[in-house]
């Protein structure tokens, strides 16, 4: 049979401080449908779960996807392991950034160097740690996501860059 899954994650965030202001999580798995929706103060560093008591957060939140640009900012030596108390639920900290390797890829955006790494999140979303997710970043200064596998439960997934533009320029596949 076929595991369907939709999943929508939508971010706001601070384009400075990168810090999350909002989270929103639509998810269809196997037929069953969550959504979660999360306010986020900073300046309080308390959360709010929509339908549940506010609660305390952490400094500079982050959500899965401002946890992305954050990581872009880093410096990402091969070998190294990054590990962060910035995730906006306490509870899934700490964030754990691995770098594990520099790779040559081919993804219908063309070829690219990158560099792979392995992030782990104490939820049971695509960067849990019971699964096992890697990310490709070009290894440039634009550090895009060229590629992302990752396997939780009984479901694979990979995501793979198509094109590009920057700015005007495209990068035809």
């Amino acid at each position: 049979g076929t595991f369907t899954v939709d999943d929508s994650y939508d971010s706001w965030m601070d384009v400075e401080t990168l810090n999350s202001l909002r989270f929103e999580q639509d998810l269809y798995e196997g037929g069953k449908h969550k959504k979660r929706n999360y306010d986020i103060f900073p300046s309080r560093r308390m959360f709010h779960q929509e339908g549940k008591e506010e609660r305390r957060s952490v400094a500079d939140p982050l959500d899965d996807a401002s946890f992305f640009f954050f990581v872009r900012t880093l410096p990402l030596e091969v070998g190294k392991e990054y590990p962060f108390e910035k995730y906006f639920d306490p509870d899934a900290n700490p964030v754990v950034i691995k770098v594990l390797r520099r790779e040559t890829i081919d993804v219908p955006a063309g070829r690219f160097a990158t560099i792979v790494l392995q992030p782990t999140i104490k939820t049971n979303g695509l960067f849990s740690k019971d699964g096992h997710a890697e990310i490709w970043l070009s290894d440039d200064d634009r550090r895009i996501l060229v590629q992302m596998k990752t396997h939780f439960s009984i479901v694979s997934l990979v995501l793979q860059l198509k094109t590009a533009t920057f700015g005007g320029e495209v990068i035809p596949p």
